[in-house]
């Protein structure tokens, strides 16, 4: 089955990366216009970016706490960089960057080293003891190093279950979309699409999730004892 060809497309340059370019050139455009006062969209439109910028803050106070604001250009960033990649490919045409495994790979990690870096901003260098256990003693060191190496591996882990998660449901729906378009062109596409836009929302909504709880295990300590 051939593919339909790309409105956009550029020689030699793979096209998830060129589509995560256009992306976030837009993200960028609106971050600017935004930050500068401009008011290039309609009132309605400002008035729904900002109901949902809102509703992510409202929602990272539930997840991680009060402190959460700092954590907001991270979160929000991936927020809108994920949900638009995922509902990008649905438009004939075009593609999700997120279909492509490279894409929810650097996603992962960056949330990866991120969780780390705040990490060791609430804790100092004794962040490094949450990979020991909670029993830190000469006589335990064995069971120490089985706890390093433990957390070790839960840690890639993590940017495994995020970046396939994603990439296997943004794949997988861009791909049975694209085959009953060329099937069954009239009808039967329309509501795969709704499932399908669904979909996108709700595996942006798992990945932010899963980001905001591994900030939080990594800060929580340090945050309580504020």
């Amino acid at each position: 089955m051939k593919e339909a060809p790309l409105f956009i497309h550029i020689q030699g340059i793979p096209e998830y990366i060129v589509y995560t370019w256009v992306i976030m050139g837009i993200l960028f455009a609106t971050a600017f216009a935004a930050s500068r006062g401009i008011k290039p969209l309609p009132a309605g439109i400002q008035n729904f970016f900002e109901m949902v910028v809102d509703g992510i803050m409202k929602f990272m106070e539930d997840i991680i706490g009060h402190h959460s604001r700092q954590y907001l250009p991270l979160i929000g960033m991936l927020a809108f960089f994920i949900l638009i990649s995922n509902l990008i490919g649905l438009v004939p045409g075009f593609m999700s960057p997120t279909s492509n495994i490279n894409t929810t790979a650097a996603c992962a990690i960056i949330v990866f080293f991120a969780t780390h870096y705040y990490g060791v901003k609430a804790h100092g260098i004794s962040y490094i003891k949450h990979f020991f256990g909670p029993i830190r003693s000469l006589p335990a060191l064995p069971l120490m190093i089985l706890m390093l190496i433990l957390e070790i591996i839960g840690h890639v882990a993590r940017v495994l279950s995020l970046s396939l998660r994603l990439f296997g449901n943004i794949f997988g729906e861009d791909l049975i979309l694209l085959i009953l378009v060329f099937l069954v062109p009239i009808l039967m596409p329309l509501p795969i699409m709704f499932i399908a836009i669904f979909t996108s929302v709700v595996q942006t909504f798992v990945f932010v999730l899963l980001t905001m709880i591994y900030i939080k295990l990594a800060t929580e300590e340090a945050e309580e004892g504020h």
